[in-house]
Parts: structure tokens; C-alpha cells; sequence
């Protein structure tokens, strides 16, 4: 793998770091060999460039995205291609301390805690300077004479299944004190529910939201759709455990599909349909579930990856004139507006985190985030010994 993840400063410059906590030379990484083999191997401490930080990672949560590119390697791309036995890092859901700064950066201090977005943009291609960073024209082209300046760490670049990790300023976002280091890695998580709902319009407030699916995203566009004022809210599920979590984050209905029709209940519910629809099972039954609970003139957001391609009534979307939006990531700052919710305390994002582990757990961890072992929802992998101690107490 090229040396992507430990950009090299611009030369005359050195990263600043703070003299009374010298840098290690080497740090320790989850590294990918073939499909869903890790190895916790050595490698050399990255470096940050112009605009970057080194980030001390302190906790990263495990993404479903993770588990899928350990398996089939998309969407990650590393040079040109899957990440596969090119000496490449996952993990993009993290936080921790600012360790060292590039040259020029002032916006951040050694020793300020930051959890991260995932994209930096290239900032020059059309999508980046529209601000649509998440849909970068020149995603993955980070290598060899092309390198385009983009990154996308845990996708495109090392993440943070490791000690250590390169950050762009543009990616950070600052931690309370008050906040614990699981509930900031949930920060992309809510900012990628954030930007399905802003995506649909933002100004929810006395709208109708259904949400489908009640994983780590569908569970906080509850709590995002909530703190937005968004009444009622109707969460779809049909495990009920993940359902009761669903309602202390705001869900003033809940459905359970098993027994249920959905689309006559939300309709009763509502009316004439939702007003907006958040679809984060993305399967077949879900998508068509939406086309048919959603209101005349009405929104769908679908925030989940199918395995493969479904068939949906398209003749009652046009004739109902029903706007279908898909999203990638958690674009246009949404984890900005995502922390400042977490940070005064207009929902509890803690509510879905399940386990923490340590470090060299790491492969323990993904079993338990992949077979929902003792209802997993959030894993959280931490580095700082002592804070990591399977299931988090209820």
C-alpha cells in the first residue's frame, strides 16, 4: 500500500508535538491480508502533512460497513482496487486525542479530544466544491502520480483500527469533557442519520418520519428526527429488544412487521402517508414498504446498501410524486449538527452502544458486532487499557 496514511510533511517542515509526551516510532494496527483475515501487526507511526493532525485513537466502533468490507472489500478502494494484502487499515468510526499537528495547522491543539467524520474531499473536483464531499469524483484516486488528495479513512486510506491515525482538520469535530469516548465514536453514526433527514428537507419539525429498521443508524434517525420535532415519529422493526431502545429515544409508535401490516398502520397513523420515510433495511419489502406509506409530494431517504438490486413500484412513485433520495456517509457537516445535539442533551446516543473490548480483541469484537452476540447493537474497541470491559452495564 502506498504511503497514503502517513502523509509526508512539506519539506522544512516538522509536525509539532507536544515534548513532554514523546511519539513512538511505531505504533500498533489491524492490518487486512484476504478476505476477513486481520493480523495485529507493527507499523511505522504516520505522519501528518499540511492540514492533517495525528490523531491518538482512544475508541472505535464497529460499522456494519466494517464487516462488509473485511468480507467483499467494497466500498473500500485502495490503489485503484479491493484493500485486500495491500497493508491497509480499517476501521472509520473513531475519537481520540490530538498527538501532533502538520505544518500550519492552528485550529487544533495537542492534547484536544476530536472524534472524526470519514471523508476529506478532494476540494477541487465538482461534487467537493458544491460540498458534497461524501460523493467525491475522485474517491479512492489517493496514490501513485493521480493522487488527488482526497481520503476516506477506513475506505480509501488507514482508519482507525489502530493506535494512531491521520486526520484533515476538515474532518474533526471536538469532544466535551463531559462526553465519554464510546458515546463520541457514535458521532458518525448520528451525523449519517442527521444527513439522510437533512437530505430530505431538514425543516421536519410537525412532519411525519417513519423509520425502517432499527440498527445503530435507523435508531439514532429516531433520535435525530425527534430532537428535529418531527411528530409523529413511527420507528418499523421486528426485534422488539431493538424496539425498546427505539422508544426511549423518542419513537412515538413502534410497528413490529412480524404481525403487522405496515403500510396500513403508518397510514392509519399518519393519515394520508408519512411525510418522510427513512429506510435503513434496504431490502426489497422495505423499499417498496415506503413507496406505499409515503404521502402525496412526500420523501424517501434510503441509507442502506441492498446486497442486490430490488424491484420497486417506480409507477406509484412518479404518479404519487414522491421524491426518492439516496445518501453516502454523513455529508454537509451533519456530524457538527449531530454533536451539537449529543452535547446538549437532546437525545442519548449511549443508548445503543452494547460492549466495548480492548484493542487486541479486535477479532472477538467483529464477531460479536456480525453475529449480534447477546444483542449487540454497538461495539466499541478500545485502546486505553482499563476502559475496555465487555458488555456495557444496563
Amino acid at each position: 500500500m502506498p504511503d497514503d496514511a502517513t502523509s509526508t510533511p512539506h519539506p522544512g517542515n516538522a509536525a509539532k508535538i507536544d515534548p513532554s509526551a514523546p511519539l513512538p516510532e511505531t505504533m500498533r494496527a489491524w492490518v487486512l491480508g484476504g478476505p476477513e483475515e486481520l493480523s495485529l501487526q507493527e507499523k511505522p507511526l504516520p505522519r501528518p502533512g499540511k492540514a492533517e493532525v495525528l490523531v491518538r485513537v482512544d475508541a472505535v466502533a464497529i460499522c456494519a460497513t466494517d464487516l462488509e468490507i473485511l468480507k467483499y472489500g467494497t466500498p473500500a478502494l485502495i490503489e485503484g482496487g479491493p484493500p485486500f494484502h495491500k497493508n491497509f487499515t480499517p476501521g472509520h468510526e473513531y475519537m481520540g486525542t490530538v498527538a501532533a499537528l502538520g505544518p500550519g495547522v492552528d485550529e487544533f491543539a495537542v492534547g484536544d479530544r476530536v472524534t472524526v467524520e470519514i471523508h476529506a474531499g478532494c476540494g477541487q473536483c465538482k461534487r467537493c466544491r458544491m460540498g458534497m464531499y461524501t460523493s467525491c469524483h475522485n474517491y479512492g484516486k489517493n496514490y501513485g502520480d493521480q493522487n488527488k488528495g482526497h481520503r476516506a479513512n477506513g475506505f480509501t486510506t488507514d482508519g482507525g483500527f489502530a493506535e494512531y491515525a491521520v486526520n484533515n482538520i476538515n474532518t474533526l469535530i471536538r469532544v466535551p469533557d463531559t462526553m465519554s469516548d464510546e458515546e463520541a465514536t457514535l458521532v458518525v453514526t448520528a451525523g449519517t442519520s442527521m444527513y439522510g433527514l437533512t437530505e430530505l428537507g431538514g425543516l421536519v419539525a410537525g412532519e411525519s418520519v417513519v423509520v425502517i429498521g432499527p440498527g445503530a443508524i435507523g435508531l439514532l434517525a429516531v433520535a435525530v428526527a425527534k430532537a428535529l420535532g418531527a411528530a409523529p415519529v413511527i420507528l418499523v422493526g421486528t426485534r422488539e429488544s431493538r424496539n425498546a431502545i427505539g422508544r426511549k429515544l423518542g419513537a412515538d409508535h413502534v410497528i413490529d412487521a412480524r404481525n403487522e401490516d405496515v403500510v396500513a398502520r403508518v397510514k392509519e397513523l399518519t393519515g394520508n402517508g408519512a411525510d418522510y420515510v427513512v429506510d435503513c433495511a434496504g431490502t426489497e419489502t422495505t423499499v417498496n414498504q415506503s413507496v406505499h406509506m409515503t404521502n402525496r409530494g412526500g420523501r424517501i431517504c434510503l441509507a442502506a446498501f441492498p446486497k442486490s438490486a430490488v424491484s420497486f413500484d417506480l409507477g406509484a412513485l412518479a404518479v404519487n410524486n414522491i421524491y426518492l433520495y439516496g445518501i453516502r456517509g454523513e455529508g454537509k457537516s451533519a456530524t457538527h449538527r449531530a454533536m451539537a445535539f449529543m452535547q446538549a442533551g437532546r437525545f442519548d446516543a449511549s443508548q445503543i452502544h452494547t460492549h466495548t473490548f480492548p484493542l487486541e480483541d479486535l477479532p472477538e469484537a467483529l464477531r460479536y458486532a456480525r453475529d449480534r452476540v447477546d444483542d449487540a447493537i454497538k461495539v466499541v474497541v478500545s485502546t486505553r487499557p482499563g476502559l475496555a470491559g465487555g458488555a456495557k452495564a444496563r
